[in-house]
């Protein structure tokens, strides 16, 4: 209401505070920017990927992720995922390394953060940036901590919100100074003109920019919602507790093996029986009023990113269609959780 009362709601002083609060959560700097989509993008441009290059991400994500990489001009590599935690195999990864590979994008699936010490050490090797896409992790110990480049996104659905928005967090100086100007049009030092309540009437341009930035309204919502973080993580994660104690009753659903005293999850899903139709499971679910959702279908099933011939993804194939998502949002509650599991196994045994 501050923000709305001093009649600002560009991109002020506001973000600076929200970013400096994150730079204290993260114990390093944070750049913020409108989406967590583009926080990729800003990343992957600010580490100078572009036409011809080629980043490995894991098939499965949310196709913002492959988005963000072609939106530079480089292509997107499917790669297939671990069945025990349904992050990047970088194993498999290795496989599809080319000379045009400048990078790989590790995607902290329902908040769990894989195997990034095997990914940073492969990474190593081959000279590859790594840029983490985090948009599921916000709040998971070991997420943006540590690391080359980690991206978060602040949509409305996540572990917090600015009803839109996201961030880049990394302790790479020349990453941070290209993303503060390219989130403003290209603009230099546009950035600290904002800060102070200025504008830069005369100012020089000389790389590629977008209109990416945070405005205060978002700002002062993430603030608020940082506040919240430690009410709404142990929300999500008494919650899936409770999935996990009931669902341990029937080893015939998947479930990740997360360490909640870790891990802060943002969905919670399963995979269901060999053979089991998912579209069937879902109406009787929806049927009894409950909504499920499914993250994600493959990326290399997409049109736009299937490019011929390509190694198979036998994990991921085999998995994409046994997916499902169950509800897990801070507005639930422990008998609502009872009642999915209990119309699930419904649902299951027709």
């Amino acid at each position: 209401m501050a923000v709305l009362d001093r009649e600002f709601l560009g991109m002020g002083a506001e973000v600076q505070r929200f970013e400096n609060a994150l730079e204290a959560f993260f114990d390093r700097p944070a750049v913020c920017v409108n989406t967590g989509t583009a926080a990729l993008h800003l990343a992957l441009q600010a580490c100078g990927i572009g036409n011809g290059d080629e980043v490995l991400v894991p098939s499965l994500t949310y196709v913002a992720s492959f988005q963000a990489v072609s939106a530079t001009g480089a292509r997107p590599v499917a790669c297939d995922i671990l069945p025990a935690t349904l992050t990047l195999d970088w194993r498999d990864a290795e496989q599809r390394l080319s000379p045009r590979t400048k990078a790989v994008m590790p995607v902290h699936y329902s908040g769990g953060t894989g195997d990034l010490p095997g990914i940073y050490a492969f990474a190593k090797r081959h000279g590859l940036r790594v840029i983490e896409d985090a948009a599921h992790a916000f709040g998971s110990s070991r997420a943006g901590t540590t690391g080359d480049i980690v991206c978060f996104s602040f949509d409305g659905i996540k572990n917090i919100t600015s009803g839109e928005g996201g961030c880049v967090v990394t302790s790479d100086q020349d990453v941070l100074r290209k993303v503060r100007d390219a989130r403003l049009l290209g603009v230099e030092k546009d950035s600290e003109r904002r800060y102070a309540g200025e504008r830069s009437w005369e100012f020089d341009v000389t790389a590629q920019g977008w209109r990416y930035h945070m405005s205060d309204i978002m700002a002062a919502i993430g603030l608020a919602q940082l506040g919240r973080l430690a009410e709404f993580s142990d929300k999500r994660r008494m919650l899936a507790r409770r999935y996990d104690e009931l669902l341990a009753r029937h080893p015939e659903l998947f479930r990740l093996p997360h360490d909640y005293a870790e891990v802060v999850p943002h969905i919670y899903p399963i995979l269901l029986p060999d053979g089991t139709d998912r579209r069937v499971i879902r109406s009787r679910m929806l049927d009894a009023g409950i909504q499920t959702g499914v993250h994600y279908q493959p990326n290399h099933t997409l049109t736009f990113f299937r490019y011929g011939e390509a190694l198979p993804l036998p994990v991921m194939d085999n998995i994409a269609p046994r997916l499902l998502s169950l509800p897990l949002h801070p507005d639930l509650s422990l008998p609502d959780v009872d009642s999915c599991v209990s119309q699930l196994i419904d649902a299951l045994n027709g």
